[in-house]
């Protein structure tokens, strides 16, 4: 436990713990609207499309590799 000798480095704690909760309320803001970007459907689509591509091109390697 901190132990303060004057009112001056009360304030000055208290005012850097201030600071120091808003920028974590500004990264949270910031992961979710992260997160809704990540979790829109047009994002879901893209990640698909190129899965079923690379897919594709594997089962094409393989086919042309048996003969």
């Amino acid at each position: 436990m901190k132990t303060y000798k004057d009112f001056e480095s009360i304030e000055r704690d208290l005012k850097i713990l201030n600071l120091e909760r808003k920028i974590a309320l500004e990264e949270i803001k910031h992961l979710k609207y992260e997160y809704q970007e990540a979790i829109k459907p047009p994002h879901w689509l893209q990640t698909g499309i190129d899965i079923m591509g690379k897919l594709s091109t594997l089962l094409m390697l393989k086919k042309a590799f048996k003969k």
